[in-house]
């Protein structure tokens, strides 16, 4: 009755297949393809260990609007303002996911720092990026309009056929979404050439970091595929974000990080614009049914 899925906290009768769900206490059936379970043969859902369950819902062959089976996508988004130290651990960690993902699995990338910058990494002739600026707020048709995937800018791409690539039908999105096996190469290439962020930081001063700006372009670039594609954007962050929509903390070093006591006496003057900022960001990914993965490190 609460739509939870089956998951390791629930209690499970093996006799009478039925599990009880841990948190409206309502009794299930098991559906009959369960039937084969026991103690000693479980749904992976019932692992303690696997915390995380993915489904994928197989299309309704009775219903011919249903989406047809797509790849997963990543779009991975890496901030840059670290010291190269960290940069070069975070680079070899990207590295090594990329070379685990199915070879189907469509790849974007976004790097950030002062600006957002996405890459097309379906241009492999030389580094072709988009930049957009770090201080100004921008809507998903502002991201579609300046990376040619709005519907004025949609072209056939060169070397593609027109329809269905990569099951997308072709809107231009194939210039930054590649399957794995494609861009594997290029990815690696540009992110040894990756280095921190250029524009220069004011002593006793943070870094300029949007990663308000960076979030929004990649949560616009998975607007322009399918909604509910299964993808998602992994973010890879090392600090707090200084500049433009979603700010929490101001760039001059002398000012800490908002505590608990101060969001207590509305003493955190960037606290109620960035959650604003944020809960529209997290509207938008699902309704288009795509998932935000946040990795962050950072003493500050």
């Amino acid at each position: 009755t609460c739509s939870a899925a089956l998951n390791a906290f629930a209690r499970v009768d093996f006799v009478a297949k039925i599990w009880i769900c841990p948190f409206c206490y309502q009794r299930n059936h098991f559906p009959p393809h369960y039937a084969m379970i026991s103690e000693t043969n479980l749904p992976c859902e019932l692992y303690p260990q696997y915390t995380t369950v993915q489904y994928t819902l197989q299309p309704d062959p009775n219903n011919p609007s249903s989406a047809p089976q797509l790849p997963p996508v990543f779009v991975f988004v890496l901030d840059t303002c670290m010291i190269e130290e960290e940069l070069e651990f975070v680079k070899s960690a990207m590295k090594q996911a990329i070379g685990l993902l199915p070879e189907n699995a469509l790849v974007g990338f976004v790097s950030f720092g002062t600006q957002a910058h996405v890459h097309e990494l379906g241009f492999s002739d030389m580094s072709k990026v988009y930049v957009f600026r770090g201080n100004k707020e921008i809507t998903k048709e502002q991201v579609l309009e300046q990376l040619g995937l709005g519907a004025a800018g949609r072209r056939p791409t060169a070397g593609y056929p027109k329809g269905l690539q990569n099951g997308f039908t072709n809107t231009g999105v194939n210039r930054f979404l590649l399957p794995a096996s494609d861009c594997e190469f290029t990815l690696n290439s540009l992110l040894d050439e990756l280095q921190t962020d250029q524009w220069p930081v004011q002593a006793g001063h943070r870094a300029s970091r949007c990663t308000g700006v960076a979030l929004s372009v990649a949560a616009g670039l998975l607007g322009a595929c399918l909604p509910g594609t299964g993808a998602r954007i992994v973010a890879l962050v090392g600090g707090p974000c200084t500049e433009g929509p979603g700010t929490i903390v101001s760039k001059d070093l002398s000012e800490p990080v908002r505590s608990h006591k101060d969001l207590d006496k509305d003493a955190a003057p960037y606290f109620k614009k960035a959650v604003k900022f944020y809960d529209s960001l997290a509207k938008q990914l699902v309704s288009q049914g795509h998932v935000l993965d946040l990795f962050a490190s950072a003493l500050d």
